[in-house]
């Protein structure tokens, strides 16, 4: 699994006109799965990302967490970050988990992030997603397991 999470003032998700998800300050989460993605995966990723402490403290100091400050996720699904492109210039993306299997995930991800307490919003799985974002810092974190 490799997510792309940014810290967000702000955040939205449109599909074909129709806003799909939209949060304040919080994550905008990127997912991505690939084979041997499982229950214990996901939950290592949702506890990494309810815990990352990147949000300033009173000194401006990157010391508080999502449930510390009260912020939410905006989660999209996004096969796209298992892209290969070591050969050619057209990525592959044979990594990606099939799209069965790969939303099975995103909505179970989804779940266990919510059970943290944490307002979760999504897109729309699989849709040609439109994603406004005012990304706080910036701060953009890479994870994978």
């Amino acid at each position: 699994m490799r997510v792309v999470l940014q810290r967000t003032k702000r955040a939205k998700c449109t599909v074909n006109d129709k806003i799909t998800g939209e949060i304040g300050r919080g994550f905008l989460v990127l997912a991505g799965f690939t084979g041997g993605d499982d229950e214990a995966t996901l939950k290592r990723m949702a506890k990494k990302i309810v815990n990352l402490r990147v949000f300033p403290d009173e000194a401006g100091k990157m010391n508080l967490s999502i449930r510390d400050i009260g912020g939410a996720i905006l989660s999209i699904s996004q096969f796209t970050l298992y892209a290969n492109t070591n050969e050619g210039n057209r990525p592959s993306f044979t990594d990606s988990l099939n799209p069965n299997d790969a939303e099975k995930l995103y909505h179970r991800f989804n779940g266990l992030l919510s059970e943290y307490g944490i307002g979760v919003e999504v897109g729309f799985f699989g849709a040609h997603m439109e994603i406004d974002l005012i990304n706080d810092g910036p701060v953009t974190i890479m994870l994978e397991f």
